[in-house]
């Protein structure tokens, strides 16, 4: 079934309908929620699958806040599930995306059956108002010199393992990479410094999964080794072989058995 678009609470995503609990899909900082459709394809069909796109993505509203934390993204995620009469929902986070799923996860515990952290990136615990690591405003100051086109042509290729034998995912990941814009992206490169998670992780009460692709050089096998480590409730970790950083596009039917499995226990629980 081809995922259907909605709007609600300012957010776009794309929902296909199911009768399980509500998996949540957040997409990562150079992405959105086209990202997730060939993984949400690899799902079993009863799973009720809903991606979104993040505040200042594709056509959702950019947050008030011009220095946002993930705190914002959270409370913007619990407008939307209140928006969408959703209650409680297995939540999936990629990259950046992990983030702000972990910090949903601590602000409103009892919404969250189970958390599952792809590629997850720890962030820098940046205080409000201080400057961001140079390697961080850099990609600001990249795609505001280059444009969408020429940032995504220059950057796209490392979210890869072997991006010259994989032209199609490659070319999702330029797509979705070239479709950022200010100042939702601005806003998220804050997040990310503003980021915690190994210390939000380590308070979280949910059953967490953690994955990552062997070969990602973006958000290294170590980090996610270290986020399981840290969590209280470990479900389980895999290290995916001959998948790098854009794990949900590059290997979407291991992505979609580990997460359709922790849908289906978190459901029975």
């Amino acid at each position: 079934m081809t995922p259907q678009h909605l709007h609600q609470a300012g957010i776009f995503a794309l929902r296909r309908p199911g009768t399980s609990l509500p998996l949540v899909l957040l997409h990562g900082i150079g992405s959105d929620a086209e990202s997730w459709v060939r993984m949400m394809s690899a799902l079993p069909p009863a799973i009720d699958v809903i991606a979104w796109n993040a505040p200042g993505y594709e056509s959702s509203a950019a947050l008030a806040n011009t220095s946002p934390t993930p705190d914002d993204y959270a409370d913007s995620l619990a407008a939307l599930l209140d928006a969408l009469g959703l209650p409680r929902v297995v939540l999936a986070g990629h990259s950046l995306g992990t983030l702000f799923a972990a910090r949903f996860a601590l602000m409103f515990p009892q919404r969250v059956a189970a958390l599952a952290l792809l590629s997850p990136a720890l962030g820098y615990g940046i205080a409000p108002g201080e400057p961001l690591p140079a390697g961080v405003q850099g990609r600001v100051d990249d795609l505001v010199r280059l444009g969408p086109t020429e940032f995504a042509a220059t950057r796209a290729a490392k979210l890869v393992f072997h991006p010259d034998d994989k032209p199609e995912i490659l070319a999702g990941v330029r797509r979705g990479m070239g479709a950022v814009r200010m100042p939702g992206y601005g806003q998220a490169v804050r997040a990310l410094g503003a980021g915690t998670l190994l210390a939000d992780v380590a308070q979280i009460a949910a059953p967490t999964l953690v994955a990552v692709g062997a070969e990602d050089v973006v958000t290294p096998p170590a980090n996610a080794q270290a986020t399981y480590d840290a969590a209280p409730n470990k479900r389980s970790f895999t290290l995916v072989p001959g998948a790098g950083h854009a794990l949900p596009q590059e290997d979407p039917a291991v992505v979609a058995q580990l997460l359709g499995a922790l849908v289906m226990e978190a459901q029975h629980v």
